[in-house]
């Protein structure tokens, strides 16, 4: 993967095949302090401790329909790569939090990537899903929750009609981190 909103992109997925209603985004981006941190929590299935232990093997999903899982392992090893840490929790009938470190500045931190393609895409394909998007650039913040969006939408506009995706692309601009 190119870019860290890939990622991101595949971590969400995973905790909608785990059911999740609820999926939180956080990218918590601190020059100052020369961190970038990335955290998806959801609430789905999650996991039981021995299969956390796990995740980091290529070679180990929960999928059925495949023999190999390998998105938690490629951030994980992007998060190495770019001087940081990778760090997963679970509980069984509580959900996932998936957590990344990087050393902002490490020559081999990949980009950040387009996180407005990157949650125009779920949210498109997953209308019926809360997703809470939380940023914060240097002190400045960003918050979008589909769940707010829906209240002001009622009940005569999907959240996924092209304006309002259009709307939420526009919100979140080209940010890239």
């Amino acid at each position: 993967m190119e870019d860290l909103s890939l990622h991101i992109l595949d971590i969400a997925e995973n905790a909608l095949n785990a059911g999740a209603s609820l999926i939180e985004i956080e990218v918590m981006d601190h020059p100052g302090g020369n961190t970038l941190q990335i955290t998806v929590r959801d609430n789905g299935r999650g996991m039981h401790e021995d299969m956390v232990k796990k995740v980091w093997d290529p070679f180990v999903t929960t999928r059925t329909t495949r023999r190999v899982g390998l998105g938690l392992s490629l951030l994980q090893q992007a998060a190495q790569q770019g001087g940081g840490r990778f760090h997963v929790t679970s509980e069984p009938g509580r959900g996932t939090e998936v957590r990344a470190e990087f050393q902002r500045d490490h020559i081999d931190r990949k980009p950040l990537g387009d996180m407005g393609a990157t949650l125009v895409s779920l949210i498109s394909g997953n209308p019926d899903v809360n997703f809470i998007f939380k940023s914060n650039y240097d002190g400045q913040e960003i918050e979008l929750d589909t769940r707010e969006i829906r209240l002001q939408l009622g009940e005569t506009v999907p959240i996924n009609s092209p304006p309002v995706l259009h709307l939420i692309k526009d919100l979140l601009g080209e940010y890239k981190g």
